[in-house]
């Protein structure tokens, strides 16, 4: 199976990584025209572009005039570390062992508005870049019609190598778009963690997310490739729910957080 997440906006550059094995992402120079885009706007420009503060607008405008190849340890980090937030809280990837992060790369992907699609030891400089943010560029007027067919066909290709039948989305919405499923050769699965709370199941965004985190990193700890195995997952007191759940959507629900 292949799994697929989003990334994050917090970024930890700071600790150092628990691997010196890295990667280079495949779509850099693709990337390298969308810094070019991005450096083309002010700090105001970049704050409404993704609806932030002044603060992080200044953050990230200095972060687009740094970014540059080529990536080495010292200026990059793998994206599986960089990245930090509720899903990387959950996946706890400094805990990974070398055979670990030896899965994750053949298992894992992340969907990414600067990177296309990241493997996890590909190494990262930092950014912040939404996959819905409403960028002009060259492809078109946002960043789903500049990425058009490429992370799908990245996805195709890997789940080949793979001989993998299902793509398993752990991605929230707005990166999930930039995957065209219909032009997937496998099926896709998507699990779903709701909580019970006023006299019912549901989703709750901070939990679901770290959810999909820890199912990642019980996939990858427990080398699951068949998706009936994923069914097993109970960790923070999920349990499957057979009742609840389809053959697209496996249902995990828990009671008490």
């Amino acid at each position: 199976m292949l799994i697929v997440i989003s990334p994050a906006k917090t970024l930890d550059f700071d600790s150092k990584p628990v691997t010196k094995v890295h990667t280079v992402p495949e779509f850099l120079d693709n990337s390298q025209d969308l810094i070019t885009e991005l450096r083309e706007l002010s700090p105001p420009e970049v704050s409404r572009l993704m609806g932030i503060s002044a603060k992080l607008g200044d953050l990230n405008f200095g972060r687009y005039l740094n970014w540059h190849t080529p990536f080495t340890p010292a200026n990059a980090k793998q994206a599986l570390l960089a990245f930090k937030g509720d899903v990387y809280n959950g996946l706890q990837a400094e805990t990974f062992n070398s055979q670990d992060f030896k899965f994750a790369q053949r298992h894992l992907r992340i969907l990414s508005g600067l990177y296309g699609v990241l493997r996890p030891l590909d190494l990262m400089q930092p950014y912040r870049l939404e996959m819905g943010a409403r960028l002009r560029n060259k492809g078109g007027a946002n960043l789903y019609e500049f990425w058009g067919d490429k992370i799908t066909s990245a996805i195709n290709k890997q789940l080949k190598k793979n001989k993998s039948e299902y793509l398993v989305n752990l991605a929230s919405n707005e990166y999930f778009k930039a995957v065209r499923p219909k032009q997937l050769k496998a099926a896709v699965l998507t699990p779903v963690f709701k909580d019970y709370k006023n006299g019912q199941y549901k989703v709750i965004s901070f939990f679901a997310k770290k959810a999909r985190g820890s199912m990642s990193a019980y996939i990858v700890k427990n080398k699951i490739t068949a998706v009936d195995d994923i069914k097993a997952f109970d960790v923070d007191g999920y349990g499957f729910d057979k009742k609840r759940s389809s053959e697209k959507e496996f249902v995990f629900t828990r009671k008490q957080v």
